[in-house]
């Protein structure tokens, strides 16, 4: 053997060496981002108020799948097996999987059957407060409401004020043929001011009530029972335990997102906390909810933010015996907050099976912090 084929073989054993090297690290780095993931797979399942920390990796659950798909690449083009690794376990989470993304055909309605459409709105007190810098938004969020035309509506951070431009109830009343209403206020102030919620319907509202979370506070469940036609239906309208982040908060989630360099560690930890408080808030909440649905006399839809992503116990709770309309007849990833965080689908509308969705449609309008969902459905 020649000194030069010599060197070729050495210098192959080297490549040979450090390519084994740092797939041993990839490897370690993929059990750590697949053993992750299997945690995010518990976290619909375990309240929060037993095992908070679990509800972290559900909220990750987006991040924890594309991290996991980057290492399904690396392995694929070595063209090893090990590729297989990550992709059972993703596939294995199908059932959560199929919460965040839908590629379903459009749906056609049977002409034999009633048909409501139903919208779902956080309108950000139609931006009282100019948060938006534009004079025209609360009348473009009417604007809206009125192009959309739906029969049920339900609005989440709804204002409303005695008198003046924004005596939002008699308006949307005029706007869009609304004849019936609740409306439940959390908080008052000066000027005649109300806050809270609002659900209004095209039919009569025959009964109302509200589920008492033990508190006062911002975050409320209220439910209409409404007659259409022969039938009488139970919608409830919500409005769960925010993050409550500040703006410093936001600055710094931002700031990471963007690799801007920081070492704030309280930030960290108040980012921490205020997440960990939400998640056990909202246990709590769904686990009230849920018990109210379950003894529902009517069949129901439930509406509202849920401030939790579709991986979360909050959600798995509420819409357990429930149909998910975007998971009927969505498409795509469903994306509802139009903030940086949480940037998933956190806005829902669910049914009993006594309903059929179809075209359900996220509005991409950024008039509020909140794009609007709508979707028809079909009485069975």
């Amino acid at each position: 053997m020649s000194t030069e084929q010599k060197a070729i073989q050495e210098e192959k054993k080297k490549r040979k060496g450090k390519r084994y090297f740092v797939n041993k690290l990839v490897m370690l780095g993929n059990h750590v981002a697949v053993i992750a993931l299997l945690i995010s797979y518990l976290a619909p399942r375990v309240s929060p108020e037993n095992f908070w920390f679990i509800a972290f990796f559900g909220l990750g659950y987006p991040i924890l799948v594309f991290i996991n798909i980057l290492f399904i690449l690396y392995w694929a083009l070595q063209l090893k097996k090990r590729a297989l690794y990550s992709a059972i376990v993703i596939f294995s989470g199908w059932g959560i999987l199929h919460r965040f993304v839908q590629a379903n055909g459009s749906q056609q309605a049977d002409a034999k059957h009633r048909i409501l459409k139903v919208m779902s709105y956080n309108v950000k007190v139609f931006d009282l407060y100019n948060w938006s810098h534009n004079k025209e938004t609360r009348s473009k969020i009417f604007g809206l409401i009125g192009n959309e035309s739906p029969e049920i509506a339900c609005f989440q951070e709804f204002f409303h004020r005695d008198s003046s431009d924004f005596c939002n109830v008699d308006s949307l009343k005029k706007l869009n043929g609304f004849d019936y209403a609740q409306v439940e206020y959390t908080s008052h102030g000066r000027l005649r001011q109300h806050f809270g919620i609002a659900t209004f319907s095209k039919y009569p509202i025959i009964g109302t009530g509200k589920v008492d979370f033990g508190y006062k506070g911002n975050n409320v469940c209220i439910y209409a029972d409404i007659k259409v036609g022969k039938d009488t239906f139970r919608v409830y309208n919500m409005h769960l335990q925010s993050i409550a982040f500040s703006k410093g908060d936001y600055k710094y989630a931002e700031d990471l997102q963007n690799d801007i360099p920081t070492e704030d560690l309280e930030h960290s930890k108040n980012i921490l906390r205020r997440l960990k408080r939400a998640f056990v808030k909202r246990a709590r909440q769904a686990d009230m909810i849920r018990e109210n649905i379950a003894h529902s006399p009517y069949p129901v839809i439930v509406c509202g933010d849920f401030n939790d992503t579709p991986s979360s116990y909050t959600y798995s709770t509420i819409s357990a015996n429930l149909t998910d309309s975007f998971i009927e007849s969505g498409k795509g990833l469903g994306k509802s907050y139009v903030g940086a965080f949480p940037s998933f689908r956190i806005d829902y509308i669910l049914h009993s099976d006594k309903f059929r969705s179809y075209n359900f449609r996220t509005v991409r309008e950024e008039l509020s912090d909140h794009f609007p969902v709508v979707c028809y459905l079909e009485v069975q």
